[in-house]
C-alpha cells in the first residue's frame, strides 16, 4: 500500500509540474503522514544530510573540470588527435566522435558536457562534408553517454553514495562495460555509413600525427592521473576530482593558454549552478530514501516481484525493465536517487553482486538519457546541431539498439563486468 502511495504521490507531482527534488520531498512525506510518523525534524535532518556528504564534495569539482576541458581547449585537443589517426577513413568524422567520446567520458564523467563539446566541434565538420546530420546528432548522443559508465563517472558517485558500496570498485567495473559500448556504436557506425556518399580528408602523415598527439598529451594525462591514483590509493575519488579540476584549469590557463580569468569564472559560475540542481535532488532523495526504508518498500516490491524470486536473471531482468521504460520520462539522476535504495536491497537478497548491479544500472540510466520523449541528451544534441527532435530521434536509433544490446549482454553474462573488474582492484 506505501509502495502505491509513494509512487502516486511522485507520478502526481511531476504529472502538475512540480519540480522532481520537490517531488521526492512530497513522497517522502506523504509515506509519514499515511504511516501516522510525521516529523519536520526528521525532514530538515534527512534532508541536511542527503547534502551533508564527504563523497558528494567530488561531483562539483568533476563538473568543475569538465567546464575547464571545455574551455581550455582540452576537449578540442582530443577531438584533432582522434581525427589525425582514422579522419581519413570513409565515415571518419563518426569514428573520431567514438574515440573522442570515449577519451572525454574518462575525463568529466558528464553525458551532457562531453555531448555538448563533441556536438559543438563535429557537427558542423559533419554538415559540410555531407554526413546525414541527424544521424550525425544521434551518434554524438549515444557517444555522449560513455560518460556516466567510464570513470570518473558522476553516476557511479551518485549510486555508491546513496547505496553505501565502494565508489573506487564501480568505477573500476565500469571501465570494460564503457569501452564495449564504445565498440558498439563503431560497428553500429560502420553498418550505416558504409553506403553514405560524404567528403573524405586527407590522410595526414606519421609525423603530423605525432604533432598532434603531442599537442594532446596533457589532456591525455589526466584519465592517467586519475586511475593511476585510484589503482594506487594515492587518492580517494573526491581527492580525485579536486585534482581533475586543477589540473584541467592548470592545462587550460598555463599550458594551452586558451583559459583566462574571466572564462574561470564563468566556469565557476556554470558549475555553482549545475550543482546546486544536483546537490538539491540529493538532499531531498534523502527524506524519500529514509522513509523508504522505513515503510520497507523494498519489500513490497519485492513481493510484486517474488515471480521471479527463485531465478536471479529474470529478477534482474524485470527491474532493468521497469528502469529502462523510466528513463523515458525521468532525467538521469532522479532515476538513480529513486531506485537504487527500492531495487539494491531486493537484488542483493537475491545473491545480486551490488558492484555488478551498480553498473548494469548506471548503463541503463545513461541509455535513458537518449530514449524520447524526454531524452536529456538528445535535447542538448538536437539544439546544438540545429536538428528537429523528430530528426534526432530517428538517427539516434541504431546506436541506441546497439548500445541496449550490450546491456542485454552483461545481463546475460555477469562475469563481462565482474571478471575485467577483478584485474583493476
Amino acid at each position: 500500500m506505501t509502495a502505491l502511495i509513494f509512487l502516486g504521490t511522485l507520478l502526481g507531482a511531476i504529472a502538475i509540474g512540480m519540480p522532481i527534488a520537490f517531488a521526492l520531498l512530497a513522497s517522502g512525506i506523504a509515506i509519514m503522514l499515511v504511516l501516522g510518523q510525521f516529523d519536520a525534524q526528521i525532514v530538515v535532518q534527512n534532508t541536511i544530510g542527503g547534502a551533508d556528504n564527504f563523497v558528494l564534495m567530488a561531483v562539483p569539482f568533476f563538473i568543475l573540470a569538465g567546464e575547464f576541458m571545455n574551455a581550455g581547449g582540452l576537449s578540442k585537443r582530443i577531438v584533432d588527435m582522434a581525427g589525425a589517426f582514422v579522419g581519413h577513413l570513409r565515415g571518419g568524422l563518426g569514428y573520431v566522435a567514438i574515440i573522442a567520446a570515449i577519451l572525454l567520458a574518462s575525463l568529466s564523467g558528464s553525458a551532457v558536457a562531453d555531448t555538448a563539446a563533441l556536438a559543438a566541434i563535429l557537427v558542423p565538420m559533419m554538415r559540410s562534408a555531407g554526413y546525414n546530420v541527424g544521424r550525425a546528432c544521434g551518434l554524438m548522443a549515444a557517444g555522449g553517454i560513455i560518460a556516466p559508465v567510464i570513470p570518473p563517472s558522476i553516476g557511479f558517485l551518485l549510486f555508491g553514495v546513496v547505496a553505501n558500496v565502494s565508489v573506487t570498485k564501480l568505477f573500476f567495473a565500469g571501465m570494460v562495460p564503457g569501452v564495449m559500448m564504445g565498440l558498439a556504436l563503431v560497428v553500429a557506425w560502420w553498418l550505416v555509413s558504409r553506403n553514405e556518399n560524404m567528403k573524405l580528408t586527407a590522410k595526414l602523415s606519421w609525423g603530423q600525427r605525432m604533432l598532434l598527439l603531442g599537442k594532446g598529451f596533457w589532456a591525455l594525462m589526466l584519465p592517467v592521473i586519475i586511475i593511476g591514483g585510484l589503482k594506487f590509493g594515492i587518492f580517494t575519488p573526491t581527492e580525485a576530482a579536486v585534482v581533475a579540476a586543477m589540473y584541467a584549469m592548470f592545462v587550460g590557463l598555463v599550458v594551452y593558454r586558451e583559459l583566462n580569468l574571466t572564462q574561470v569564472y564563468e566556469c565557476l559560475l556554470a558549475t555553482a549552478r549545475t550543482t546546486a540542481v544536483v546537490l538539491l535532488l540529493a538532499a531531498m532523495a534523502m527524506v524519500a530514501s529514509y522513509m523508504i526504508t522505513i515503510a520497507d518498500i523494498p519489500g513490497q516490491v519485492g513481493g510484486w516481484l517474488e515471480v521471479f524470486a527463485g531465478n536471479q536473471l529474470l529478477l534482474v531482468a524485470a527491474m532493468m525493465v521497469v528502469v529502462f521504460l523510466a528513463g523515458m520520462v525521468l532525467d538521469f539522476i532522479p532515476i538513480v536517487l529513486i531506485f537504487t535504495p527500492v531495487f539494491l536491497p531486493i537484488a542483493v537478497q537475491a545473491g545480486v553482486d551490488p558492484i555488478y548491479f551498480g553498473v548494469i544500472f548506471i548503463m541503463n540510466c545513461s541509455i535513458g538519457m537518449i530514449t524520447p520523449p524526454v531524452g536529456v541528451v538528445l535535447n542538448v544534441v538536437s539544439s546544438i546541431g540545429k536538428v528537429s527532435m523528430s530528426e534526432a530521434v530517428k538517427g539516434v536509433m541504431p546506436f541506441l539498439l546497439a548500445e541496449a544490446a550490450i546491456l542485454v549482454a552483461l545481463i546475460l553474462f555477469p562475469a563481462l563486468v565482474m571478471v575485467p573488474a577483478g584485474w583493476w582492484r
